[in-house]
């Protein structure tokens, strides 16, 4: 398997995207709680379980989500390493205090 190479740009582009859906982040607030079936998630959302499936493969695919399969069943959990990443990206976005620096309109 061929291990993808990121920008940092590249990266917070395929995050903010995954997050920018109301589905997803409703997935994601009930994946807070603990582990899931797709079968509760379904449940839950009032989802019809094809576009449910399309979301958690978003969230997947962007590394937010794993699965665990348990016979026919799939079992969904957040993965905490992705909201670190999250985070890093975000801190490296604030912006910085910059002090005697010249405008270029002055």
């Amino acid at each position: 398997m061929a291990v993808a190479t990121y920008s940092r740009t590249e990266r917070a582009i395929e995050l903010f995207h995954a997050l920018s859906d109301e589905t997803r982040l409703e997935i994601v607030e009930l994946l807070r709680k603990g582990e899931r079936c797709v079968c509760e998630l379904t449940d839950t959302l009032d989802a019809a379980q094809s576009r449910l499936s399309f979301h958690l493969r978003v969230l997947k695919d962007a590394g937010i989500v794993r699965d665990r399969k348990d016979g026919r069943w799939v079992h969904y959990e957040l993965a905490p390493e992705a909201f670190e990443e999250i985070e890093t990206l975000v801190e490296a976005m604030k912006p910085r205090a910059v002090r005697n620096q010249q405008s270029c309109c002055a």
